[in-house]
């Protein structure tokens, strides 16, 4: 490490490796600044990371990807960063991508593709035409208005300030397209990708979700980490270097009131002209300095409520038993889509997402399936104390564990209505709760998506990439989106303030 702690000073500090820090780290090495990537644990990525149970490989965050169809966003921003070539992936079904599937058995299909959606929801609710052709035209205006999703630049933020986009609720929108409950329903299905709340979600939020999947899906070959890898290539290429095991607790400043450096756990300091971090702007005022910040923006942002975490089960099949699926499942017990995030504790889980991973040594069987549902961080509030990482082992009682054990066990007994017999061809089962995300994550309470964004108060659930402090910016899901297109919009947009927007989106259109 003493590279980084001589008296070398970097162009760039990045504190966090999460997708935001590495592409970051990424555009502003390859446009030539010398740059420093810090991560706590020993695994980067964030939610890219992958692990290993047995010899079978997990994703923890990223299940399926949208956007990369030749000519889409984020096949073009990947193409700027150097990494699209080399990434291993498989298309997922034309016909389904996603299915959403309700306890009475019934499945409805989303297909790649606008038209292809456009036609199979059609297909499926023929009377209801007029609504479904509304609603594909209102995601594809909605989308129209967020410049860089379109690979283009604007001068001004219009969206941010125009209500009919940031105030636009998508439960009442969607409500008021149809009296058909069942096709408010589908049209909703898949809002486990954002942890949809009912009196909240704005409309944009789904719209730019819904259509990045639409747009060109695939799974990550072995693994999502992928991501994190190439770019760490690409990184080191442009002569960028990150460190892992190095927690960054607090900083120095110059009397100007700019960062002089970073002080990490160990007590080595790194030096920086212009730091990023990619840490959850809660935690960052606390790294950075709670007396550095305005109380009034301390307390909006402390007060801001995270959207709900997860409990993820992994389970490993017996050799050759299940078929390996090329579409996820959106299955609902319930039939109000939006009701899964309110959980009630005795039917839990009443909503869940179902893929299996695709693993190139396995081919036409699963080697392990993953179900996300989603759990509220209450649940393992009593074991808040403990902590446990690769980076920094620790033990939890059994008492968490026989918690975990049982959760698993709701899941896979929901699960046998989905795929009755499927007990049967589990090899082993384990799971990681809101702990493991907020110890691996790095944010309070293992949320999943980062801050709540609330159609009633946009403006306040919006997090400037500037702060106070001159020379400290963030990134992160917390900025523009979550996700993978989300986020590395937002490293884009980081970006910005210290490269000409116009010539890097020009960059990322002709790569």
């Amino acid at each position: 490490m003493q590279a980084a702690t001589g008296q070398k000073e970097y162009d760039f500090v990045i504190v966090g490796s999460g997708l935001g820090g590495l592409a970051c780290a990424g555009i502003l090495a390859k446009e030539g600044y010398s740059v420093v990537v810090l991560e706590k644990n020993h695994q980067i990525g964030g939610h890219l990371q992958v692990y290993s149970r047995g010899k079978s490989i997990f994703d923890t965050g990223v299940h399926y990807v949208g956007s990369l169809d030749p000519g889409e966003n984020l096949y073009q921003f990947f193409k700027y960063l150097g990494i699209l070539d080399k990434l291993k992936l498989k298309r997922m079904d034309e016909d389904k991508v996603d299915v959403i599937r309700f306890d009475d058995g019934s499945e409805y299909a989303y297909a790649q593709g606008f038209e292809h959606f456009e036609e199979q929801l059609i297909s499926y609710f023929p009377e209801e035409k007029n609504a479904i052709e509304t609603y594909c035209e209102k995601i594809r205006d909605i989308c129209s208005k967020f410049p860089l999703y379109n690979l283009r630049v604007s001068d001004e933020n219009h969206y941010q300030t125009d209500g009919s986009v940031t105030g636009l609720n998508a439960y009442d929108y969607i409500a008021s397209l149809t009296e058909n409950v069942r096709l408010r329903n589908v049209l909703a299905g898949a809002n486990l990708l954002y942890a949809g709340v009912k009196e909240k979600t704005p409309f944009y939020v789904h719209a730019l979700i819904t259509k990045s999947y639409l747009s060109g899906a695939y799974k990550f070959i072995d693994g999502g980490s992928q991501i994190a890898i190439q770019l760490s290539r690409v990184i080191r290429q442009h002569g960028g270097q990150i460190f892992k095991h190095k927690k960054v607790v607090s900083a120095n400043y110059h009397e100007n009131g700019e960062v002089s450096e970073v002080v990490l756990e160990n007590g080595e300091t790194v030096r920086g002209r212009q730091f990023i971090s990619n840490v959850h702007p809660s935690m960052t005022i606390d790294i950075f300095g709670s007396d550095r910040f305005l109380n009034v923006y301390k307390n909006r942002v402390h007060g801001l409520k995270n959207s709900i975490s997860t409990f993820l089960v992994h389970i490993t099949f017996l050799e050759k038993s299940f078929e390996y699926l090329n579409y996820n499942i959106y299955q609902h017990h319930i039939d109000n889509v939006w009701d899964g995030v309110e959980y009630d504790q005795e039917t839990w889980p009443q909503t869940y997402f179902i893929c299996t991973p695709y693993i190139s040594k396995t081919g036409q069987y699963a080697d392990s399936m993953s179900i996300m549902t989603y759990m509220n961080a209450q649940e393992t509030e009593k074991w808040s104390g403990t902590f446990s990482t690769v980076a920094e082992p620790g033990k939890r009682d059994e008492e968490y564990l026989e918690f975990k054990k049982e959760k698993e066990k709701q899941v896979i007994r929901k699960l046998e209505n989905v795929f009755p017999g499927i007990s049967e061809k589990v090899k082993s089962v384990h799971s990681a709760s809101p702990l493991t995300f907020r110890d691996y994550i790095g944010n309070r309470d293992g949320s999943l998506y980062g801050i709540e964004k609330d159609s009633g108060s946009a403006a306040r659930t919006q997090i400037n990439t500037k702060t106070r402090i001159p020379n400290l910016h963030l990134t992160g899901q917390n900025i523009s989106l979550h996700g993978i297109l989300g986020v590395t919009v937002s490293a884009f947009i980081t970006c910005f303030s210290f490269i000409d927007k116009h010539i890097l989106v020009d960059k990322v259109k002709n790569a």
